[in-house]
């Protein structure tokens, strides 16, 4: 691990900025693989002597590595790394294509509008970006037997992807280029229903009927990389999952 120490008041000019590197170099070793699921990290005191940083700035990364489930730490033993858990899919990132196709449907996309763009407010805010910055704008229309099931409306962090805007949609969704560059460390999911906009129902073939509104933010290694919505249909379409809880798994 390198030196933090940039001067001998950085640390107290920001704090925040210490502990943040201090995490982001822990997930980038158990991303690489560096330090694998149940191996032991490690100590704090290690970590304070050869990060040159103080105690309480590297407890609160270890702190909040625990509490995001990425660490594990035993009392009078040390800090592991977590083993990974299984999710449902509904907090796992999706493909309707495959979901359609196992269906035995036909599956089709539309790429409406693929560019960069300067950033609404609500977007910038949700990537963690300035105002106006620069973003990756991509809307697809995606459909089962002909029938609009999907619009995706996704903005991404030119950051965490430079290459996204120069991909080929029609031939791989943004989604699976996203999954196969950047790993997905963190996903957020919230679902709610909603009227569509005129635009949107007569995108989606459909009248004012509602419609379920699936927002995804996603982060790797503590960076923000895409914020997406994906409107569906009420009539057309169920989000839904079944999986099994961990107490059950540990007694099946």
């Amino acid at each position: 691990m390198r030196n933090l120490s940039q001067s001998a008041n950085s640390e107290a000019n920001a704090p925040a900025a210490l502990y943040k590197q201090i995490k982001q170099l822990i997930q980038d070793r158990v991303r690489r693989g560096e330090w694998k699921p149940g191996d032991r990290i490690p100590s704090e005191n290690n970590l304070v002597d050869t990060l040159g940083v103080s105690r309480m700035t590297v407890n609160r990364a270890l702190r909040e590595l625990t509490e995001q489930g990425t660490l594990v730490r035993l009392s009078g033993v040390g800090t592991f790394v977590a083993e990974s858990k299984p999710q449902s899919t509904l907090l796992m990132i999706a493909q309707i294509n495959d979901e359609v196709r196992a269906r035995g449907h036909e599956y089709s996309h539309e790429i409406l509008l693929q560019r960069r763009e300067p950033a609404p407010g609500e977007v910038a805010a949700a990537l963690g970006l300035t105002a106006l910055a620069s973003v990756f704008h991509v809307v697809v229309l995606h459909r089962e037997n002909g029938l609009p099931v999907q619009l995706e409306d996704r903005f991404v962090n030119p950051k965490a992807a430079p290459a996204f805007i120069d991909q080929d949609f029609a031939q791989n969704l943004p989604s699976k280029y996203l999954l196969a560059t950047v790993p997905a460390h963190e996903i957020e999911h919230v679902v709610d229903a909603v009227l569509p906009t005129p635009e949107q129902a007569k995108t989606l073939e459909i009248g004012a009927e509602a419609c379920l509104s699936l927002t995804r933010r996603t982060w790797s290694s503590g960076v923000p990389v895409t914020f997406a919505r994906f409107i569906h249909p009420g009539s057309r379409y169920r989000l839904g999952c079944r999986f099994q809880p961990a107490d059950a798994q540990q007694h099946s």
